[in-house]
């Protein structure tokens, strides 16, 4: 058993949909040795997610980064890195940027953990099956098969393929969530999840527009999606750092996918 009161526990991303609700997780769980990481310049929302949280202190992601690099000596304290801060948005075509922020931030911070003796614990995604024709299973020796449809699916990818090329899998651990919602989603704007942008369209119209299918064998609002409800997947990723004997890759899904009509 890893012992997260042992020392700061870091969580990147930590305003953000899941970070928050990881952070309120950890804090029922009578952990307050929280490092709260994210970029606060982007919303001021990201602000109201943490409210009522306990945490040490919070860092922005620059700052945060370089204290990685120059292995600053208050980083002594940290014994579990929660890595979930990324830019998480399917339509960003900027590569340069996601290579960066997605894939080189990551392999840092694993570079660090590693040789630091911290538990890492990163965030992957379900981006990264593509279309899923080359299956969904979580299994290390399938990676080379996927196929991730946007930039943002191979940013997740490429550090996967990093971690697999460079052995070491089975000493971290990597969470490849899928569609998850839950309170603390309105700094997304655009890119919250459907559950949520359905929500607010029912209760302000009684209606829901649904995606139109664009593959034959699937009628408009019968595409399936597992949706899972983001405190369920706070429990999943806090029992995967806590147990040492989780390595490699998981999938965090409710397990049964679900067509937008039965969501409607």
């Amino acid at each position: 058993m890893h012992e997260m009161s042992d020392g700061a526990v870091v969580v990147t991303g930590g305003a953000g949909l899941i970070g928050s609700a990881v952070v309120w997780g950890l804090n029922n769980r009578n952990l307050t040795n929280v490092w709260l990481v994210d970029d606060w310049t982007k919303s001021s929302l990201k602000a109201r997610n943490v409210e009522g949280l306990s945490y040490d202190r919070t860092i922005g992601v620059d700052g945060f980064r370089e204290m990685i690099r120059t292995n600053d000596e208050d980083c002594s304290a940290i014994r579990t890195v929660i890595h979930l801060g990324a830019c998480s948005s399917t339509t960003e075509k900027d590569e340069d940027f996601l290579h960066d922020n997605n894939f080189l931030y990551t392999r840092e911070l694993c570079e660090w953990s590693l040789g630091n003796q911290a538990r890492f614990v990163y965030a992957s995604s379900a981006a990264t099956y593509g279309d899923g024709s080359a299956g969904m299973d979580d299994l290390d020796e399938d990676l080379s098969r996927l196929e991730p449809l946007n930039p943002y699916g191979w940013s997740k990818h490429k550090f996967d393929l990093w971690a697999k090329e460079q052995g070491v899998l089975d000493q971290i651990v990597g969470l490849k969530y899928f569609n998850v919602f839950g309170p603390n989603e309105e700094h997304k704007e655009f890119m919250r999840s459907v559950v949520s942008k359905s929500f607010e369209q029912i209760s302000n119209s009684g209606e829901m527009t649904l995606f139109k299918s664009h593959r034959s064998e699937y009628r408009d609002g019968e595409q399936r999606r597992d949706f899972l409800y983001v405190k369920d997947a706070v429990n999943m990723t806090i029992w995967l750092a806590q147990n040492l004997e989780s390595k490699g890759l998981f999938n965090l899904g409710n397990g049964v996918a679900r067509t937008w009509l039965d969501l409607g």
